[in-house]
């Protein structure tokens, strides 16, 4: 399966970049790429890309503001920040934007390649480095309350894959842990977006750790 992407980066020689090293990857298609916020989202419904990489820092249309577009007009795109900023807040508002990925540009390309792999194919993928600032970010000072409307909705099970997707884990990883079928885990993640009313794995795993839901019990 073809994997279709766009770039969207207000740097004319790293997109260049970007492309060459891309283009290498047999299963890569680079469909299209823009220079700003306006003219990406312009370029995405054109083309429905099945990943978007996306810079956080552009003239005119922020990339923050263009994420939340890109995800509320095309649902099925997997976006990825790709950024140099290591900013745990700026890390924070792109998840709950609806961001599939958060990356950092000194990502090597084997990882880059992978991740957009993993996006596509609807896993979470955040930089090694940020994982830590995440949680930092949604820990300090102290884990949000617990609120029993939203936990009673989830059973033991659902518990246990929530803190796999917390843990960045994908279907197959979760699976393995419990010793279930990778099938099985699939329905279960379905029915934790649909019982928290999330739009995404990433999602989920901002709200279990905002909620204290990351420690089993």
């Amino acid at each position: 399966m073809t994997i279709r992407i766009l770039l969207i980066d207000d740097h004319t020689l790293f997109r260049s970049g970007i492309r060459a090293l891309l283009q290498r990857q047999a299963d890569f298609e680079i469909v299209d790429e823009a220079a700003d916020g306006v003219e990406g989202i312009k370029r995405a419904k054109q083309h429905r890309p099945d990943v978007i990489l996306l810079d956080l820092n552009m003239p005119g249309l922020s990339g923050l503001e263009a994420l939340q577009l890109l995800v509320e007009d095309l649902p099925d795109s997997a976006v990825i920040v790709l950024t140099v900023s290591e900013e745990a807040e700026e890390l924070a508002t792109a998840l709950r934007r609806g961001a599939r990925g958060y990356l950092l540009k000194n990502i090597e390309t084997e990882a880059l390649t992978s991740a957009i792999r993993r996006a596509a194919a609807g896993e979470p993928v955040i930089s090694e480095a940020m994982t830590a600032k995440l949680v930092q970010q949604f820990r300090a000072p102290a884990p949000a309350p617990v609120r029993q409307d939203d936990t009673a909705k989830l059973t033991a099970r659902e518990r246990e894959i929530v803190q796999g997707l917390t843990r960045g884990e994908s279907n197959k990883e979760i699976a393995r842990d419990l010793g279930v079928a990778e099938s099985t885990v699939k329905i279960h993640v379905q029915n934790i977006l649909k019982k928290l009313n999330l739009a995404s794995r990433v999602q989920v795993a901002v709200y279990a750790v905002e909620r204290g839901l990351t420690e089993a019990g």
